[in-house]
C-alpha cells in the first residue's frame, strides 16, 4: 500500500511539473506577443513599401515597352478630334481671356477644317528613276527561234536594273621626277633637283584622304566600329592592323582640333542656340568597369552649326558655367536645374522645350487619362498654331504676330488649369510630376512666342544627338576621357555636314587634302574649311561654272 502511495505522489509529481514547464514555455510565449501591435503596424510598413515598389517596376516596365514597341511620334492625336475643349472650370480667368482662348481655339479648328478640305487624294507612290550620273551598261537579248530577216525591228523594251560592286582599292605611285645638271661648272645651288612631295594628310603614313574619311564615316555615321571594318578590309584582301587603325584615328582628330574650337567660337557668339545633354559609356580603368559620362550638344539655330562638348563626361553645374560664361542671346533647353542659374544673368533670355513638356503628359496618359488628355490637346494646338506658319510660309514677324495672336491666349488658359489642378492630383504620381514640371518653367515655356526666330522646341538639337544614341549601341562605349573628346569633335563636324546636306565624304576628303595650307599662313580663318562653307563654295563653283556655260555653250569644246 506503501509503494502504490509512492508511486501515485511520484506520478503528481512529475504531472505537475510537465504543467509548470509548459505554463513556463506559454509564458515566454505570451511575452513575445506583447509588441505585436507594433509589429503589425511594422509589417503594414514593409507591405506598403513592397507594394511601392512593385507599382514603380510596374510603370518602369511599361515606359520601357512603350519605348520599344510603341509609336515613335510624341504628337498626341484624339480619338474625336471634335471633342477638344478649353476647360474654364474653377479657372480665376478674366473675360476677355476667356474671349481671346475660346476665339483662337475656334480658328485653330476651323483653318485645320479648311486644309482637310483642300487637301489633295494621296497619290500613290511612284518608283523614282535611276540617277542619270551612274554609268549604263547594256544587255541585248533578242527572241529566239524567229529570222529576224522577215522581221522589222520596233522600239526595244528597256528595262533597268541597278548593281553593284564591292569598293575598289588602288594605290596611287607618287613618281617624283629627278634631274641632275649636265654642266657641271655652272654656279647653281644644287646640281640635282627633285619635284617636291606633296603635302599628305598624316605625315609618312600611306593613308590617304580617301582612306581615311571612308574609315572615319563608317563609325562615325554609318556606326560600324574599327574592329568590324578591319574584317571587311580582310574581305576585301586589305590587312590593317588595329593599332594602326586607332592611330589614323588620332591623327585626323588632332587634325579637325583646332577648327572644332573655331566652331565652337561660332556657336556661342550666336545670339540664339539650343544646349542638351546626353550619356556616353567610358571605360573606368581603374574600376575594370564602364561608367556613365555626359556629353554637351550645343547647336546655332540661325547659323545652323553644332558642336559637342566633353569635360571628363561630368554634367554638373560648373561645366555649364565655363561653356556659357560669355554668351549673349537666348538659349533654348529642357527643365534641367542646371539652366536655371540664366534665369538671372544679364543678356541670357532662357526659353523652354514644350516637346519635353509634352512628353510627361504623354507617360501620364495610363495614369490619369482625363487630365493628360486635355494637357495634351492644349499642347496640340499650340503645335497646330506652328504648322500653320510653316504652310503659309510666314517671315519671323508674321510668324511672332500669329503667336501673340492665337497661341498666348492658350497658354494663359493652360498655365491657370495648372495651377487649379497641381492641388487635386497626388506630387509623385505620373500626372503630379507632369504638372510640376510644366509649371516650374512655364515662363520659359511661353517666351518662344517673343520672336519668330525661336523654335517652340528643341527637336532640332535632339536629331543632332540621334548619331551618338545609335552610335553607343553599336561601339558601345569609349576607351577613355580622350576617346571620348576625340569622339564630340567627329560628332561635332559631321553634325555641321549633316545640319548642311553636305556629302560627308566629299567635305572629309576636302578638308584632310586642304588642313596644312593653313599650318603656317595664320592670316587664313579655319572657319573656312568647316562644312557650311564648304557648300557655299561649291554653290559659287556650280553657279559659275553653269553661268559660263550658258554664255558660252562651246567651252568645253575649247578647253
Amino acid at each position: 500500500m506503501a509503494v502504490e502511495q509512492e508511486v501515485f505522489l511520484q506520478q503528481i509529481l512529475e504531472d505537475r511539473d510537465q504543467l509548470y514547464r509548459e505554463t513556463s514555455r506559454l509564458k515566454s510565449q505570451l511575452s513575445s506577443f506583447e509588441n505585436f501591435e507594433k509589429e503589425r503596424v511594422s509589417y503594414q510598413q514593409l507591405i506598403g513599401q513592397k507594394d511601392t515598389t512593385i507599382t514603380k517596376l510596374k510603370l518602369q516596365i511599361e515606359m520601357l515597352q512603350r519605348k520599344i514597341w510603341g509609336k515613335s511620334s510624341e504628337r498626341y492625336i484624339n480619338e474625336d478630334p471634335l471633342q477638344r475643349k478649353l476647360d474654364f472650370d474653377g479657372l480665376d480667368l478674366l473675360p476677355e481671356e476667356k474671349e481671346l482662348a475660346t476665339s483662337a481655339k475656334e480658328e485653330i479648328e476651323q483653318y485645320k477644317k479648311v486644309r482637310v478640305i483642300e487637301a489633295k487624294d494621296k497619290k500613290h507612290p511612284v518608283r523614282k528613276p535611276l540617277p542619270e550620273s551612274l554609268p549604263r551598261e547594256e544587255t541585248h537579248i533578242y527572241p529566239e527561234h524567229i529570222n529576224l530577216e522577215n522581221w522589222t525591228e520596233l522600239a526595244p523594251e528597256i528595262t533597268e536594273i541597278l548593281e553593284r560592286e564591292t569598293a575598289r582599292w588602288y594605290v596611287r605611285r607618287i613618281i617624283r621626277h629627278k634631274y641632275a645638271l649636265k654642266d657641271k661648272s655652272q654656279d647653281v645651288q644644287a646640281q640635282v633637283v627633285t619635284a617636291p612631295m606633296p603635302v599628305l594628310p598624316i605625315a609618312k603614313s600611306y593613308a590617304g584622304a580617301t582612306v581615311l574619311a571612308d574609315i572615319i564615316i563608317d563609325k562615325y555615321v554609318n556606326h560600324l566600329p574599327f574592329y568590324r571594318q578591319i574584317e571587311m578590309f580582310k574581305q576585301q584582301g586589305i590587312s590593317i592592323a588595329p593599332a594602326t587603325i586607332n592611330g589614323w584615328f588620332q591623327n585626323v582628330a588632332d587634325l579637325l582640333r583646332p577648327t572644332y574650337y573655331r566652331l565652337k567660337e561660332l556657336v556661342l557668339t550666336s545670339d540664339y542656340i539650343q544646349s542638351d545633354e546626353t550619356t556616353i559609356p567610358i571605360i573606368n580603368n581603374e574600376k575594370h568597369t564602364t561608367i556613365k559620362g555626359y556629353i554637351w550638344m550645343i547647336r546655332a539655330v540661325m547659323g545652323n552649326l553644332v558642336f559637342f562638348h566633353y569635360d571628363q563626361g561630368s554634367r554638373a553645374q560648373k561645366v555649364a558655367l565655363q561653356l556659357f560664361k560669355d554668351f549673349q542671346g537666348v538659349i533654348q533647353t529642357d527643365g534641367y536645374a542646371v539652366y536655371d542659374i540664366y534665369e538671372h544673368k544679364k543678356g541670357v533670355l532662357p526659353i523652354g522645350c514644350w516637346a519635353h513638356a509634352r512628353r510627361k503628359f504623354e507617360e501620364a496618359l495610363a495614369e490619369d487619362k482625363a487630365r493628360a488628355s486635355y494637357a495634351l490637346e492644349q499642347i496640340g494646338l499650340l503645335y497646330d498654331v506652328e504648322r500653320r506658319a510653316d504652310q503659309e510660309q510666314l517671315s519671323y514677324d508674321e510668324r511672332a504676330d500669329l503667336r501673340s495672336r492665337l497661341a498666348y491666349p492658350i497658354m494663359v488658359a493652360f498655365e491657370k488649369w495648372l495651377v487649379n489642378e497641381h492641388p487635386q492630383v497626388l506630387p509623385k504620381g505620373r500626372i503630379g510630376k507632369a504638372i510640376k514640371y510644366t509649371y516650374k518653367i512655364f515662363p520659359k515655356l511661353t517666351r518662344y512666342h517673343l520672336d519668330g526666330r525661336y523654335k517652340i522646341d528643341n527637336n532640332l538639337g535632339e536629331n543632332a544627338i540621334r548619331p551618338i544614341a545609335l552610335g553607343r549601341k553599336n561601339w558601345l562605349f569609349c576607351g577613355n576621357h580622350d576617346a571620348a573628346e576625340n569622339a564630340a569633335i567627329m560628332y561635332s563636324m559631321l553634325g555641321c555636314c549633316k545640319a548642311n546636306e553636305v556629302n560627308f565624304r566629299d567635305w572629309l576628303v576636302y578638308f584632310l587634302n586642304n588642313i596644312h595650307r593653313y599650318d603656317t599662313d595664320y592670316s587664313k580663318d579655319l572657319a573656312e574649311l568647316l562644312p557650311h562653307n564648304f557648300k557655299l563654295q561649291n554653290q559659287d563653283y556650280n553657279s559659275s561654272a553653269s553661268e559660263a556655260y550658258q554664255s558660252s555653250p562651246n567651252i568645253l569644246e575649247k578647253l
